[in-house]
């Protein structure tokens, strides 16, 4: 299993992993100002305070199993200001076929940008050299355009729909890790 907590790099951002001693600081205070500062990085948007979306289920999932922290949860930091400007993560480790699922977040201030396209490809690109990764998955609810377009033009194919507890109907899209490698990382 992955225990390296070296930040993902892309064109703009670093994607930190969320440690497992983080999860329990954030678990007790997500606005704890020292949280992310003595990682050399600020939280002025206040991601995962006001709205701590995917925290309750990773919270527990990295208490239960410390060592698949470097697949749940990267926060965003756009490199030249040090800020989070959102989240990027698996849903878990690779599944018995392979099958790792991303979600990702930006804040409402940094989107439009390409910010997404740029996270999901630092995460995608770092998951498919990892052991057992076959199949990378995206879900989206029909009605998220930005996001709807933003698979669809990286060509991974729209598999079915799937009925999510909290977030109701979700396209489920699909790309075989090898297929993304020689599409986005060997050219």
């Amino acid at each position: 299993m992955v225990t390296d907590d070296l930040p993902i790099r892309t064109a703009r951002l670093d994607l930190h992993m969320v440690r497992p001693q983080d999860y329990e600081l954030l678990a007790e205070n997500p606005a704890d100002p020292h949280l992310w500062a003595v990682r050399g990085f600020t939280n002025p948007h206040r991601h995962l305070v006001d709205d701590p979306g995917p925290l309750p289920h990773r919270i527990p999932r990295v208490v239960a199993q410390p060592e698949i922290a470097p697949y749940l949860l990267r926060m965003a930091v756009l490199r030249d200001e040090g800020v989070i400007i959102g989240s990027a993560g698996f849903h878990d480790a690779p599944d018995a076929d392979g099958m790792v699922e991303i979600g990702l977040e930006v804040v409402p201030a940094h989107r439009g940008h390409g910010l997404a396209r740029e996270m999901l490809h630092g995460m995608w690109s770092w998951v498919i050299d990892q052991p057992g990764v076959v199949t990378l998955r995206y879900t989206v609810s029909p009605g998220n355009g930005p996001s709807q377009h933003l698979v669809r033009s990286l060509g991974f194919a729209h598999i079915g729909v799937q009925q999510d507890d909290e977030d109701g109907p979700e396209d489920v899209f699909e790309l075989p890790a090898r297929e993304y490698r020689r599409r986005f990382v060997d050219t």
